[in-house]
């Protein structure tokens, strides 16, 4: 057993400095190893906890890097009313940074964002919608909150819509924190990066990241299916932030080297076996990145170097992923047989 000073130890921040306000907290998330999920395999892994971040995902990144350019730029200003389309986690960060600048943020969601996001971005002063029903000619809800977006762009003097879907701000901010610190940690010495899709400004940020450094670092995309990015079939998708209901500018852009479509269920799988083996709470697309390593696993050299991002935590999922009625119900697999498959019986 560790003694208490080494203990003490562990728990300290990395050499960080002081830093200024929340928003300078951003960023410099840990990367573990993994050695409990995959014992019997022959790699090292790692993952990357962007829960950590003070808005609890790795949209801080986008959401301070988007406003603050646009403020440096002199398109928002203090009587400007910022005005964006999000799944939770996004809106969560802009939240967070409008209210540390003082200026009014409205945010469309969809009925399928975590009511805890909802709930915390009204807390910081943010305006939430929150769009019910699909748009009637694709079906789709992130199109109907899209339109929404359009109709309150139209209608607000002075606003800014930051469009997390195209805005170059959004690729930069991962290649330029989320990939150079797994790069910088693992000494340039990674072999795959797996990498969850939605808006894709994670994966085309690392991409080009990877790309203009050299790195021959094999470059994953999960996606879910029921997704329409690569060129899938669009349906049903239980969980925010993972898939996307059209394709972005951001996913034209995105090179990668291979293309893994896991199911919701792969998902609740992945984050079982994570809370299961590593003691480690994630939220669905981290699962859905351990699902894929594990789909890859056995074409994947031994003693290859991997590393996943997860883009958030747990606490979201608890009545969708963790809720053994919820996943009975929702995607017709029983407690019993649930257990059996966490435990890979």
């Amino acid at each position: 057993m560790s003694s208490i000073p080494a203990l003490l130890a562990r728990a300290q921040p990395h050499g960080r400095e002081p830093v200024e306000g929340v928003l300078g907290a951003i960023g410099n998330t840990p990367l573990i190893a993994l050695r409990r999920y995959l014992p019997s395999a022959e790699l090292s892994l790692w993952g990357k906890l962007e829960a950590l971040n003070p808005g609890a995902s790795i949209k801080d990144r986008p959401a301070v890097a988007m406003l603050e350019q646009a403020i440096d730029s002199g398109l928002v200003t203090s009587a400007t009313t910022v005005i964006e389309s999000s799944s939770g986690n996004l809106g969560m960060g802009l939240a967070q940074a409008c209210r540390y600048h003082g200026i009014s943020f409205i945010c469309v969601v969809d009925t399928r964002t975590h009511a805890t996001n909802i709930k915390a971005m009204r807390a910081l002063g943010a305006d939430v919608r929150i769009v019910s029903h699909p748009d009637p000619h694709s079906g789709d809800l992130l199109t109907a909150r899209l339109n929404l977006v359009a109709e309150l762009v139209r209608e607000t003097p002075d606003c800014f819509c930051p469009d997390q879907y195209s805005n170059r701000a959004n690729p930069t901010a991962h290649a330029a924190g989320t990939m150079q610190e797994i790069d910088e940690a693992l000494d340039g010495d990674l072999d795959y990066l797996f990498v969850a899709a939605s808006t894709t400004g994670t994966l085309r940020g690392c991409g080009e990241y990877l790309h203009e450094h050299g790195r021959a670092t094999r470059l994953v995309a999960v996606d879910v299916l029921g997704s329409a990015l690569f060129g899938g079939s669009r349906g049903y998708r239980p969980f925010p932030g993972l898939g996307a209901g059209v394709e972005t500018a951001h996913s034209h852009a995105a090179e990668f080297d291979h293309l893994v479509r896991i199911s919701a269920l792969d998902c609740v799988l992945g984050c079982r076996r994570l809370a299961s083996r590593e003691a480690l709470l994630a939220g669905a697309s981290s699962g859905g990145v351990m699902a894929a390593i594990e789909l890859l696993v056995a074409d994947i050299a031994p003693r290859s170097r991997c590393a996943a991002i997860f883009p958030d935590g747990g606490t979201g999922y608890l009545d969708t992923v963790y809720d053994d009625a919820w996943v009975e119900r929702e995607l017709g697999c029983a407690p019993d047989e649930l257990a059996t498959m966490v435990e890979g019986k």
